[in-house]
């Protein structure tokens, strides 16, 4: 992940202060960048800070669920959906009622049924951003839109995200999207090949700053390996106990607040 300590040293050099409309907390912004990330080199998890593996399986499956409804996280140890939702745990139609369910159609078993029957289709699209739903969302789509492509066995997959928190949130979403390739190759006897990010507003918060010159000193480490139940045979089945992490090693956590 030597692309990843790049981009946020590029952030800290060329980004302009701004102050974000929605938290109101100022950021160093910059706009329009990306990561080209290998995934035959293995599972690119984050090693230059410590990343808390069993949140990233709970929050992919919760969302492959097309639960609007943070239980199911909270069944599985995980509470970082808890900021955005209601006192009943709901955070309205978002990413995943929106991959499993827009207006009837299951958008992400669309495109593995595609892949497995028309694998040179430009139209495996998964979109998070229903625009008639928006203002039911706790919080607006920030990874919005992915498309796979497949060639000569490989699996690849583009995503877009509108916005970024370099800090937090892109350490975390990257690993979830390279996770969601390695599932969905195995499913469809594919090889997992590139994860290519798109970023729109890409920033740092200030209130990060200082952890990011932190983990700014550290070497990474070894790249993980990704271990998934070989007795499942559908995405849809899996469990946190089903996605193991082999040979991960990683500097100690680097804490900070997330911004709401």
């Amino acid at each position: 992940m030597k692309s990843y300590l790049d981009l946020i040293r590029d952030v800290i050099q060329r980004g302009e202060e701004a102050v974000d409309a929605r938290t109101n907390v100022t950021t160093l912004s910059t706009f329009g960048r990306s990561l080209d990330i290998n995934l035959r080199w293995g599972y690119p998890l984050l090693t230059t800070k410590r990343m808390h593996f069993k949140s990233i399986k709970a929050e992919l499956i919760w969302f492959l669920k097309g639960c609007p409804n943070i239980k199911f996280l909270h069944d599985r140890d995980c509470t970082i959906w808890d900021e955005w939702a209601d006192a009943n745990g709901e955070v309205g139609p978002m990413y995943g009622k929106q991959w499993i369910d827009w207006n009837g159609h299951n958008q992400l078993q669309e495109c593995i049924d595609a892949l497995k029957h028309s694998s040179t289709s430009r139209r495996l699209v998964v979109s998070s951003w229903n625009v008639d739903d928006l203002d039911k969302m706790a919080l607006s789509p920030c990874h919005i839109l992915f498309q796979f492509y497949t060639r000569k066995g490989n699996l690849s997959c583009a995503v877009y995200q509108r916005s970024v928190d370099c800090f937090l949130g892109l350490p975390f979403d990257i690993a979830s999207y390279a996770l969601l390739v390695n599932m969905i190759a195995k499913q469809c006897n594919l090889q997992p090949d590139r994860l290519i990010y798109f970023m729109g507003d890409t920033h740092i918060y200030m209130n990060h700053y200082m952890q990011v010159l932190t983990q700014l000193k550290r070497e990474p480490l070894d790249t993980p390996i990704i271990k998934l139940n070989p007795d499942i045979t559908n995405i849809f089945d899996y469990d946190v106990d089903d996605i193991e992490l082999e040979g991960y090693m990683s500097w100690p956590a680097i804490k900070a607040d997330v911004v709401v």
